[in-house]
């Protein structure tokens, strides 16, 4: 079963990331490192595969 935006966002927020707001279904996070991520989609909307992959590299950017 693929995980939904809201665990995405959950992730995001824990690991520092702060929502900047957008327009519609967008997301824009940004974490004091300078990392960004933008999110597309309603919380309960599935994520699709680049969105997780996209979400997994700036948290592992983020942890160096």
């Amino acid at each position: 079963m693929p995980k939904k935006i809201r665990e995405l966002i959950r992730e995001l927020k824990k690991a520092g990331f702060v929502n900047r707001g957008g327009r519609g279904n967008h997301r824009n996070f940004t974490h004091s490192s300078g990392a960004k991520v933008t999110l597309s989609g309603n919380a309960s909307d599935d994520v699709k595969r680049y969105q997780e992959r996209e979400v997994e590299e700036v948290l592992r950017e983020v942890d160096r």
